[in-house]
């Protein structure tokens, strides 16, 4: 009877044995995908990161170029009210309506 519950406890450790090896080895190929997985998700994260960096650089020249923008057009708007100013003054000099009522208001006040 000794010889045959060796032999069964040897068939039983056997197995178990094998059982683990089989965990361990799935378990190491899981480990290995976990880890093929963290490399692909790191290399997203750079090429993510250097796109934001880009992207902010191309952000701040175009803040700047709109900024540029906006004073052009601005100091655009600016000389055409001059003009438009100086050529509302030399209607109103030129007019015979302006003068005949400046001269009707200089009447009226005097």
């Amino acid at each position: 009877m000794g010889v045959i519950k060796q032999n069964v406890d040897g068939e039983e450790l056997r197995k178990r044995n094998e059982e683990l090896e089989s965990e361990l080895k799935k378990s190491l190929e899981r480990e290995e995908k976990m880890r093929a997985e963290l490399q692909k998700a790191w290399h997203r994260l750079r090429i993510a990161e250097e796109a934001e960096e880009r992207l902010c650089s191309q952000l701040g020249e175009l803040e700047a170029e709109s900024v540029d923008q906006a004073r052009s057009y601005h100091g655009r708007i600016v000389t055409l009210m001059d003009q438009l100013s100086q050529a509302q003054q030399l209607l109103q000099a030129s007019s015979p309506i302006s003068k005949t009522n400046s001269s009707n208001k200089l009447r009226l006040r005097s």
